[in-house]
């Protein structure tokens, strides 16, 4: 059965689940970003800021995907977390690269173009984690919780 007890089919739980992981590690890259441009930048250059600033990126990711798993848990599909992610994961590029064109006034050629190949190398590599961290928190909450780690 698709339904939790007395709830909404669980793909339609998909959707807030995506929405409320994007809008927490979001916000925090937004704050972290608020902090790195200004301050980090200017003292230890674009890529040494960048880099410094992806072991809290990680750390926000991990945690807003646990916290999203313990909520929305019981009511998404277990490999509906690969849709949370995949969905975060768009709304996440789709808010980036919004933010690129207005605030910094730049096409998105020319953003893209513009990112170190180091740290951006590194920001790819963060973008694949964000999108299978929540999958991979089911899986590692199910497991601690002696639950089944996967299921149909």
């Amino acid at each position: 059965m698709n339904h939790p007890q007395g709830g909404r089919p669980r793909s339609r739980r998909v959707l807030p689940s995506a929405a409320l992981y994007f809008g927490i590690v979001f916000g925090v890259g937004f704050l972290l970003g608020s902090v790195r441009v200004p301050f980090l930048v200017p003292r230890l250059g674009e890529r040494v800021a960048e880099l410094a600033e992806m072991p809290f990126m990680f750390a926000a990711i991990f945690l807003a995907a646990g916290h999203v798993v313990r909520k929305y848990g019981a009511s998404v599909a277990p490999l509906g977390w690969v849709r949370v992610g995949t969905l975060s994961l768009a709304f996440l590029v789709a808010a980036e690269l919004l933010l690129a064109v207005v605030l910094a006034g730049r096409g998105i050629g020319e953003y893209i173009a513009s990112r170190d190949p180091v740290s951006g190398s590194v920001y790819l590599a963060l973008l694949v984690v964000f999108a299978a961290m929540p999958w991979l928190r089911r899986r590692l909450d199910a497991r601690l919780s002696g639950g089944p780690s996967h299921e149909a």
